[in-house]
């Protein structure tokens, strides 16, 4: 039977149960019976799900009881709360980096980010962002179940919205109550603000792993800018991807490892899966084509990531630092004075100062401030590439040390080290600095925090050009530098470079040459009004000046406990490249909010110091120390030569610190060297001395900044003499106006000074007089002296103008010659009586007789006496058969003789008339004596055999005039020699200052 025919069979049984009616009575059964069945199923469960919903409900309303109800500013203030890393610039608004923060971050608006970008983030992290109200039930639901089902896949029920609650209210717990509390802010956030606001928050604060130098990076321009370089509207699409797929999973899908550069190539491909998930997703929202998606897929995007580079704090370690430090101080200033308090009240209180400081520093690393700097960028870098590859700094030191926490013995080697700064005089800006040769290894910023004997450097500032405001001096004031006792010193301290002392010197040639003992002196004579606090502390702003220190006299030469900076240094020196007005040294110009706002902006306020007189004299004597003093050595190593530079070297004591610093009208700048644990520099095995070394560095710093900015660092111009200096001539002896005695001895100069201060009386300190030779110096005729050796015009001394000047007590009047002309002084007579300045004693014995009497062509020549006090000879002679007669005098040792035949003798004259016994006779001619006309044997012993005490005063012209080489190191004869030369013959002096307290 095929298939039909069994249909139409069953069909026609159908029909007849039809017909009876039992089919209908049978399915109406079973349909009342499943629909109720159905029915009880649907009312219980609807009873089952309301009941499940409030305890749900409940269960919710519970876990979010303590939140509280949050208005939409203070929703704002946290969602756009973001810790954003503060910025640092050079000069000109140069980006410099960032400060040292745990997560480096910086806030862009939603028109800066690629729209590619933003397709990228939706279609990842959120696909129904632009419709939800703020979260996704389903999700939520499927979320619920993964989690309570321990699923291994977890897609996650997190809107972009709940995200931002997450990272800027709540925590990352994991918890119901914290999910709870996610949903409840996430649905109130939706109702406050649109959805580009909440966006560009979420794309501000999510973290996006690290970037080439290691740093943790979050927000989306930091992530574009640290992973490939770019900025956020400047990605393409698989860059895009790339870092939309980062949120995930950060610190998996970073390219960079944890120090800085990339991984290694299994620790990228994590990465660059997760870009291709991203791009599937995006192709599957249709948010790109197909051939986008596929030339996506195919990008080579590892040649896309940025090199690895160093991290501000790397690259420009002291000046990172440095910034960072002062703007903490200006921030802290700012905190304090926005909460109403003054900063006297938070200074007096240990605990508010304390707070305040955690604050601002706080406050600096995530607040995103932008600080700007007034530090060149080109003229600090080529700073440190010419500190690091200097070649004379000087050799490496090795020392034991003992640890004073473990009593272990340690070896430490120390390099000698270098601090400089380079400094606008008008503004106070601090254009550049050295911090040191290498922070790696040595953190101490020596420009800025390292305290340092600042030796000489500190005359100008504390000792002249004060003397010359207050009236105790001018350049032309005279000042005798002789071993004598001042106030506060022992005697004969300060000692001078090599020991020696240089005479009666003007202040100007004291300055020039950086004599300690007229230094002192000077200081000596104003202490009592306390210049250190007046000059330095209150209107220079050396704050770290103690008041013990500021009471010692040796502050005069720079002896210090703790010392000061070069950048406290060099401001004060500016002083005088500012006409006497000090301004204050700065490296901040602003601070502003990321919005733009000034919180800061730098205010030059100068005070005044020092009169445009006493700044232009202080100026023109230190002109003489670079052009013919101690720092003579710099005019050989300037590339600018025709610059007007004013500057003072300064050593300390035993040679621990080596300074020069230097101003002219536009610029200061200084330079230090020395060891960290104070040794001496001084080096007898390297060809520059320790001075040079130094001051060879200044030059090279300085030239280096030139050949960038020639107009702001080698002006043309000139300082300017301002009105009320004027030239005058004065007596060298005395400083007064001179006199026709003095006009006479060729002892009058001429100087500049203030007309308030010019000399007003004629000096008094010769008087006219017959005098006297004795040992080549002139000495005031006595009662006895023998009138034929006496000359009528001769100069003396004025006993009452060495009474007055204290030179009555000298025993020799040469301790009061200087160096240079002494010839001159030699010339002038001590006074008679064998006083003051006079060797001449009488012993009551008569000199010794001349030696070595012989003839050379016309003239008898002999050997000086021995004795001390001869002031000439006398000449006998005899004829044939006759007796001695005297027949000639003289002040020399030659006389000269016709052709008679006969015999002679000489004998000596002392200042008191005594006669020598004659010398050995000498037989000239055809006489009854047959005699040769040559020096007997026994006087030619006698002219080798003298004295000790002969030898020492025959000797003692030299050793004066030796004096102050033969006390040097081989290496400072060196450098006297060299400024001898540029000098025109004067001898130029080392730089040595003794910084013993009294």
């Amino acid at each position: 039977m095929d298939f039909k025919q069994l249909f139409q069979k069953y069909s026609k049984k159908v029909k007849h149960l039809w017909k009876t009616g039992k089919v209908q009575k049978s399915s109406r059964v079973t349909y009342d019976v499943v629909w109720n069945v159905i029915l009880f199923f649907l009312i219980i469960s609807f009873i089952g799900m309301f009941f499940a919903g409030g305890i749900g409900a409940g269960y919710f309303a519970s876990l979010v009881k303590d939140e509280p109800i949050r208005s939409k500013e203070a929703m704002k203030k946290d969602i756009y709360n973001y810790e954003e890393t503060t910025s640092l610039y050079f000069a000109d608004k140069i980006y410099l980096g960032d400060v040292r923060s745990d997560i480096h971050r910086e806030e862009t608006s939603l028109d800066k980010i690629s729209p590619t970008l933003i397709d990228a983030v939706i279609a990842t992290e959120d696909e129904y962002f632009e419709e939800h109200k703020g979260v996704v039930p389903k999700a939520i639901v499927r979320a619920i179940m993964q989690e309570a089902l321990n699923s291994d896949v977890k897609t996650g029920g997190s809107t972009l919205t709940q995200q931002l609650i997450k990272n800027q209210i709540l925590t990352n717990e994991v918890s119901f109550e914290r999910k709870a509390k996610e949903i409840l802010l996430a649905l109130r956030l939706e109702r406050f603000f649109e959805k580009d606001e909440i966006l560009e928050a979420y794309l501000n604060i999510v973290p996006y792993g690290r970037n080439a130098s290691g740093q943790n990076i979050a927000g989306i321009q930091t992530a574009a800018q640290g992973i490939f370089g770019l900025n956020a509207d400047e990605v393409n699409l698989a860059q895009a991807a790339y870092l939309a797929g980062l949120p995930q999973s950060p610190s998996a899908y970073t390219p960079f490892a944890n120090g800085g550069g990339l991984k290694e190539e299994s620790g990228l491909q994590p990465g660059i899966n997760r870009m291709k998930s991203v791009l599937n997703r995006m192709y599957d929202a249709e948010y790109i084509s197909e051939k986008q998606y596929k030339e996506a897929m195919e990008y080579d995007i590892k040649s896309d990531f940025a090199k690895g580079k160093k991290s501000p704090i790397e690259e420009y370690p002291y000046l990172t630092v440095e910034l960072q430090e002062r703007a903490k101080n200006i921030i802290k200033e700012y905190l304090i004075e926005k909460d109403g308090y003054t900063l006297e009240d938070v200074k007096g209180n240990k605990k508010l100062n304390e707070e305040y400081s955690i604050l601002a520093e706080r406050s600096i690393e995530t607040d995103g401030f932008h600080i700007y700097s007034t530090i060149d960028k080109k003229i600090y870098d080529v700073f440190q590439k010419v500190a690091k590859n200097y070649e004379h700094y000087g050799p490496d030191r090795t020392f034991t040390d003992t640890n004073p926490e473990t009593g272990k013995t340690v070896e430490i080697t120390e390099k000698v080290q270098t601090g400089a700064v380079l400094r606008e005089n008008s503004t106070g800006k601090i254009i550049s600095f050295v911090g040191g040769r290498g922070h790696k290894d040595n953190q101490n910023r020596h420009a800025t925090e390292t305290l340092r004997s600042p030796g000489s450097t500190i005359k100008p500032l504390l000792d002249y050009a004060p003397a010359m405001e207050k009236g105790y001096i001018q350049p032309g004031t005279v000042l005798a530098d002789y071993a004598k006792k001042l106030p506060g010193w022992d005697y004969n301290e300060p000692s001078n470079y090599g020991g020696g002392h240089y005479g009666i010197v003007s202040a100007r040639t004291a300055l020039t040459n950086s004599y300690n003992m007229p230094a002192a002196e000077i200081y000596t004579r104003m202490i009592h009004e306390n210049p250190a606090k007046e000059y330095l502390v209150d209107k220079m702003g050396i704050s770290t000046l103690t008041k013990e220190e500021q009471a010692y006299p040796s502050l005069a030469i720079g002896a210090t406990e703790k010392g000061i900076t070069v950048e406290e240094n060099v401001s004060a020196f500016s002083t005088f490249g500012n006409n006497g007005k000090f301004v204050d040294g700065y490296m901040i110009e602003k601070i502003t909010t990321n919005d733009g706002d000034v919180i800061y902006q730098h205010e030059t306020k100068p005070t005044d110091v020092f009169s445009p007189q006493t700044t232009y004299l202080t100026v023109d004597m230190m002109r003489d120390v670079i052009n013919q003093g101690t720092g003579a050595y710099l005019r050989s190593q300037l590339s600018n030569g025709g610059v007007d530079w004013a500057g003072k070297t300064g050593t300390s004591q035993d040679y621990k610190d080596a300074w020069f610093i230097a101003t002219n009208p536009n610029v200061t700048f200084g330079t230090w060297i020395g060891y960290d644990t104070p040794h001496s520099i001084y080096n007898t095995g390297m060809s520059l001395s320790y001075s040079k070394r130094n001051i060879k560095l200044w030059a090279q710093l300085i030239n280096s900044a030139a050949d960038i900015k020639p107009e702001l660092i080698t002006p043309s111009d000139r300082f300017k003499q301002p009105e009320g200096i004027v030239s005058r001539s004065y007596c060298a002896i005395s400083g007064m106006l001179p006199s026709e005695l003095c006009a006479k001895a060729g002892l009058v100069k001429t100087d500049l000074f203030n007309v308030k201060y010019v000399p007003t009386k004629k000096d008094d300190s010769l008087i006219g007089g017959s005098y006297v030779t004795v040992n080549g110096k002139a000495v005031v005729a006595g009662p006895n002296t023998p009138s034929e050796f006496v000359k009528g015009d001769g100069l003396a001394f004025n006993p009452e103008w060495l009474k007055r000047n204290g030179y009555d007590n000298l025993s020799d009047l040469s301790q009061l010659y200087p160096r240079t002309g002494t010839e001159k002084w030699e010339k002038i007579s001590g006074p008679s009586g064998g006083k003051v300045g006079s060797a001449i004693k009488d012993d009551g014995k008569s000199p010794a007789a001349p030696s070595s009497l012989s003839k050379s062509g016309g003239k008898l020549t002999w050997s000086k006496s021995g004795s001390n006090d001869v002031v000439g000879y006398r000449i006998y002679k005899a004829s044939a058969g006759g007796d001695l007669s005297l027949v000639g005098s003289t002040v020399d040792t030659s006389y000269p003789i016709g052709g008679e035949s006969a015999v002679y003798r000489v004998k000596a004259v002392d200042y008191f008339g005594k006669e020598s016994s004659p010398s050995k006779e000498l037989i000239v001619g055809d006489t009854d004596k047959k005699e040769p006309e040559k020096p007997e044997k026994d006087q030619d012993k006698k002219k080798d055999e003298k004295k000790p005490d002969d030898k020492k005063e025959e000797n003692k012209d030299k050793k004066d005039k030796e004096d102050q080489d033969d006390s040097k190191p081989d290496e400072e004869k060196q450098d006297s020699e060299e400024a001898s030369e540029n000098n025109g013959g004067e001898t130029n002096t080392g730089d040595k200052e003794e910084n013993a307290n009294p």
